[in-house]
């Protein structure tokens, strides 16, 4: 049995059956797994800046809104108010 061992792992190491049928399996899984079978990534990057700047434009428009907000303008320029009558 142990020699069955060593005969697998030295044929593992110098390229055999074994070591190959594994990589070729990984690779195939790997490709479909990240759907890359037959079909083109073109396109993509382009989707992905899309949403990527309507989600940022979202963003900046509940922020500004926020902060055109009664309670966070106050707040806001009291703190200007108060760093600029600070003493030194």
């Amino acid at each position: 049995m142990e020699t069955k061992f060593w005969d697998r792992a030295v044929g593992a190491l110098r390229g055999g059956r074994l070591f190959t049928e594994s990589l070729d399996r990984r690779a195939k899984w790997s490709a479909r797994w990240a759907g890359r079978l037959g079909r083109s990534d073109r396109g993509m990057t382009t989707s992905e800046y899309a949403v990527g700047t309507i989600a940022a434009c979202a963003f900046a428009a509940v922020l500004y809104k926020v902060v055109n907000s009664g309670p966070v303008l106050s707040a806001l320029q009291s703190l200007v108010e108060g760093a600029l009558d600070a003493k030194f």
